[in-house]
């Protein structure tokens, strides 16, 4: 690449030398024989080539000044980037915030961003991360920069090193998301890796009101510098929740292989998830007409208490990478899961006293994916311009077998504010599919060839990334009672992208980038409020999104942070004069301000601000509205302090603001605003070598009741309430 080698640049291939030189003990605390020093050598630092992370689809961006967030993350086909190189907003969170905060969930790592927030998928409990006021499903969600490989509903935070938020449209970075989600950004986990020193970690916590928590956590490194590690990991969860009668287990578990040589480089992980909630508080639909009821008590489990939801999966991805010259490198990556979910539901509707109506539904679901990409990456000058060529290829594949059962939609009744028990009604009313031995009901294929140049002039201060992805989209569906093919969706689209950066000082970028999302075209109706449609059956062009996004992002070396504007355009389906079309439009625009980083010397700070502002083109009396459950404002700030006067004491407070949400498509009823905040501390002490870490929180201290989220499925209103006030405890001893 042109242009010379930043001073910041070299410090980071410097500490990551050092840190791989540091090979970890064995078991008994054998160390690994490596060749004597030369005089005057550190024999604790092997010197090792430098390794740039640029553009690499494997080895990882350092942690940030203060070890809450990383350098840099994944930009799909780019590889690995420097946060303030890329032409894009992204801001990658550590394994160290996960494990200071005991989140749980990858929601609760996400509660730390003022871009993103957490909602539940429609009809279950699936996390859906919102971001730029379009939904994120898990099922979209990547493992190492591949679809599909992780548990479709929740997984588990204490299983991953990195949780890596990319914001804004991405089609070309990643391909077009398998569950037609991600419009307004993406997000890519990193499973666990072997640290340079080694680690033996054993916790043991407790969760209000009777939630039992257990970790172990083994790594270590080998090989003449420490290039091989192995990571491996085990946690569980058993017991109430700060829920009322909401009873959790989870067993997680994970193995993670990875290889950082001179000229290759590879990863190896595979997971295992096991996650079943008993008595599930569920989502509430509000009303058709009429005020939202006030939100139960904060504990209230309005559930039922035969209901559950269980989904069992097995996960595993492989990465490599290896420099067939200096300056050409190709990577090839593959993963698979297989999975398994049961549930019985009985969601309810409400009516503005409380007064509600559910009737039970039961489902089972098992999907076996495969996913996998492969590409080469060469740079290269041509007179006084880098280039940075990348070339990749894509695939993804996806069955699913599904069967369910309802009850009688007469329903029972029951009460938001005094919820009661009632008998389970059968659930033979309307029956698809056998529950014990579901058909195949659904396939999804997607395929993609991209390229990418990015060019570097003005000796590497002045960027541009430009290419184009052709996106293949296919997909299939079945009858769930005779396995017969109902409909197949068969369509192709290129989708172009531009992004430049440049440096005006250093550690101050201006950017701005033009970027596309792309979704399967619907299929019309038959029917349209009690009126025939025109064409029905007809299948719609894929969807494509468009977003024009401008920002500056700041780097101190110990404080950072990114401003961006952005306008997303996407296709609506509508009816109009009975004809189905994509006529109808979602406009969302915006600001957003990230901050991280550790200004002060002990003193670390994450958070920011959102404004979206959104209009939503229809045929109808609602044209011109906001869209259904999208706040116009979210804060979040969360401030770490070392106390000097008590050394290895932490404390640290988080506040959470999110703005009203409209309810309904008329924009006559809407949520409260809602404000939480969540208070913790640590204390470390080290004994003869071994750190003991004792560390407790308490989120949403006022206990406020809320209605945390509205939708997650574009469209739906369904009200999901805020967890209520939670004690948590732990202690890690690491060795």
């Amino acid at each position: 690449m042109a242009g010379k080698t930043s001073g910041r640049r070299r410090g980071r291939s410097a500490r990551l030398a050092t840190m791989l030189g540091c090979v970890a003990a064995i078991g008994s605390g054998t160390a690994v024989a490596q060749d004597q020093p030369a005089e005057g050598q550190d024999p604790f630092v092997i010197e090792l080539p430098t390794i740039d992370i640029q553009g690499s689809q494997v080895e990882l961006t350092l942690p940030y000044v203060g070890g809450q967030v990383a350098t840099g993350s994944r930009a799909g086909l780019l590889g690995n980037l420097d946060f303030l190189e890329m032409p894009f907003s992204s801001t990658a969170y550590t394994q160290e915030l996960i494990q200071n905060q005991q989140a749980d969930s990858i929601g609760d790592v996400l509660l730390n961003d003022p871009t993103v927030r957490v909602a539940k998928g429609f009809g279950n409990f699936q996390e859906v991360y919102v971001i730029r006021g379009f939904p994120v499903y898990s099922d979209d969600m990547t493992l190492n920069g591949l679809y599909g490989i992780l548990p479709r509903q929740f997984v588990a935070a204490e299983l991953m090193e990195r949780v890596e938020v990319f914001r804004g449209a991405n089609a070309f970075i990643n391909g077009a998301a398998p569950g037609d989600s991600a419009v307004g950004g993406t997000i890519n986990l990193v499973p666990k890796r072997a640290p340079a020193e080694g680690i033996n970690s054993l916790t043991l916590g407790y969760e209000s009101n009777g939630q039992f928590v257990g970790s172990a956590d083994v790594g270590r490194r080998y090989g003449a510098n420490g290039e091989w590690g192995i990571r491996a990991s085990a946690h569980g969860r058993v017991g109430e929740s700060a829920v009322e009668d909401e009873d959790r287990s989870l067993t997680a578990l994970s193995l993670g292989v990875d290889y950082a040589g001179t000229r290759a480089r590879f990863s190896f992980d595979l997971g295992y998830q096991d996650n079943r909630i008993d008595a599930p508080r569920p989502q509430v639909t509000p009303p058709f007409a009429g005020d939202v009821p006030e939100p139960p008590d904060a504990d209230t489990n309005y559930a039922q208490p035969w209901t559950y939801s269980d989904e069992e999966q097995v996960f595993g991805v492989v990465r490599g990478e290896f420099d067939i010259t200096e300056n050409v490198t190709a990577w090839v990556a593959g993963g698979a899961r297989f999975g398994e979910e049961a549930n019985v539901l009985a969601n309810p509707s409400t009516t503005s006293t409380g007064v509600t109506s559910a009737y039970r539904f039961d489902n089972t679901r098992e999907d076996t994916v495969l996913s996998g990409d492969a590409g080469i990456r060469a740079e290269f000058d041509t007179g006084i311009v880098g280039h940075r060529v990348v070339f990749s290829v894509s695939g993804y594949q996806e069955e699913s077998d599904n069967a369910y059962a309802f009850s009688s939609f007469a329903g029972f009744a029951g009460d938001l504010y005094n919820p009661f028990p009632v008998p389970p009604p059968a659930a033979n009313f309307f029956v698809g599919g056998v529950l014990s031995d579901p058909l195949k009901t659904s396939e999804t294929t997607t395929a993609s060839v991209a390229f990418a140049d990015t060019l570097s002039f003005l000796d590497g201060r002045l960027k541009t990334t430009f290419g184009l992805r052709y996106q293949y989209l296919g997909a299939e569906t079945y009858d769930y009672n005779t396995g017969a093919r109902i409909s197949n969706y068969d369509d192709s689209k290129v989708t172009p992208a531009f992004g430049v950066t440049y440096e005006l000082v250093p550690g101050l970028a201006l950017y701005a980038n033009y970027a596309q999302a792309l979704q399967r075209g619907e299929t019309a109706p038959t029917v349209n409020n009690g009126r025939p449609v025109l064409n029905a059956g007809e299948i719609l062009a894929p969807y494509v999104s468009d977003q024009v996004e401008v920002g500056a992002k700041y780097d101190a070396e110990t404080f950072g942070g990114t401003l961006s504007l952005f306008s997303i355009s996407k296709p609506r389906a509508i009816v109009e004069n009975d004809v189905f079309s994509d006529g109808g439009e979602q406009q969302n625009q915006g600001v957003e301000l990230t901050l991280f980083g550790e200004p002060v010397a002990g003193v670390r700070v994450i958070g920011g601000l959102t404004y979206v502002d959104t209009e939503v083109t229809t045929a109808d009396a609602n044209d011109g509205n906001a869209a259904i459950g999208t706040p116009e404002f979210q804060l979040n700030g969360n401030v770490e302090w070392d106390l000097p006067f008590i050394a290895g004491l932490t404390v640290d407070a988080r506040l959470i603001h999110t703005g009203a949400q409209y309810v309904n498509a008329a924009n006559t009823v809407e949520v409260d605003s809602w404000t939480r905040l969540d208070l913790g501390l640590r204390y470390v002490l080290t004994l003869q070598g071994v750190d003991w870490t004792l560390r407790g929180r308490v989120e949403n201290l006022t206990d406020e009741s809320y209605w945390a989220s509205v939708g997650g499925f574009p469209g739906a209103n369904y009200l999901v309430q805020g967890n209520p006030r939670t004690f948590i405890a732990s202690l890690n001893v690491t060795f």
